[in-house]
């Protein structure tokens, strides 16, 4: 009796986190579409100040003891910072050209894709249950972009490279932790400065920097503090949510699309 009331609380302390993780992933869904139609923040940039605050965030909460960070050989994680820089682009990208819906649908995606990679490149089976499931969510997708008043065909390509890039990131994070024995924060610790960097060569090439719109350009003081909040709360969440023992390796990467 008492083995079945620790694992009904573990499920419910589970259940919890997601749900937090879940409500916070859509106010910050809301806000940063708030800040791309108010302040026109440059996309590339807004990531970058996501991936410093985020690695900012982390070295708190490893001072915080919440996690213990591990030696990690960066030929290892070049091919998975490059990635965690692409989806996230990509779904900015999506959601600074399409509505709020669409690109929420547009993700929903990703749990299909995810598990046709696993299908044909890591050969793993899936019930025919689950399989079923994806033909209401693709067609769900499918009629809603098509009869989105707001469609548009960039806002459409950015979304499908969105699915894909997030697809393959989610799928070798998985691969990662299990070849590099190691949690999502020990990972993402090593992998945020990594791909800060790699962003922080790259914007030049394609934003503006110290001019008007660019991440060092006149901009006023809420909507610095929104970037830099936004982030900060979200890494202070997930760093809640993965790192509590019954959490901690108790979902997949299907589970993590929101």
């Amino acid at each position: 009796m008492a083995a079945l009331a620790d694992r009904v609380r573990g499920r419910g302390r589970i259940a919890a986190g997601l749900l937090l993780n879940l409500l916070v992933s859509i106010c910050i869904v809301f806000l940063n579409k708030w800040i791309y139609v108010h302040y026109g923040f440059p996309n590339m940039s807004l990531t970058l100040v996501h991936f410093v605050v985020t690695w900012l965030g982390l070295y708190v909460c490893q001072k915080l003891d919440m996690f213990a960070p591990k030696s990690l050989p960066p030929s290892k994680l070049l091919l998975l910072a490059l990635s965690f820089c692409g989806f996230v682009v990509f779904t900015n990208l999506s959601l600074q050209n399409n509505t709020i819906g669409t690109y929420q649908l547009a993700k929903a995606m990703t749990t299909p894709v995810i598990i046709v990679i696993q299908t044909f490149c890591y050969k793993k089976t899936f019930s025919t249950k689950i399989q079923l499931t994806l033909i209401p969510i693709t067609v769900g997708v499918i009629l809603n972009s098509y009869y989105d008043v707001k469609f548009n065909f960039l806002g459409t390509v950015f979304a499908a490279l969105g699915v894909l890039v997030t697809s393959l990131y989610q799928v070798w994070v998985g691969a990662k932790q299990h070849e590099l024995q190691v949690n999502s924060m020990q990972l993402l610790y090593y992998q945020a400065p990594m791909s800060s960097a790699m962003l922080l060569v790259a914007v030049p090439f394609f934003e503006p920097v110290f001019a008007e719109g660019g991440i060092f350009g006149p901009w006023s003081v809420s909507a610095l503090w929104l970037r830099i909040l936004l982030p900060m709360q979200r890494t202070r969440v997930r760093a809640l949510v993965r790192e509590d023992p019954t959490c901690r390796g108790a979902t997949k990467p299907m589970h993590h699309n929101y």
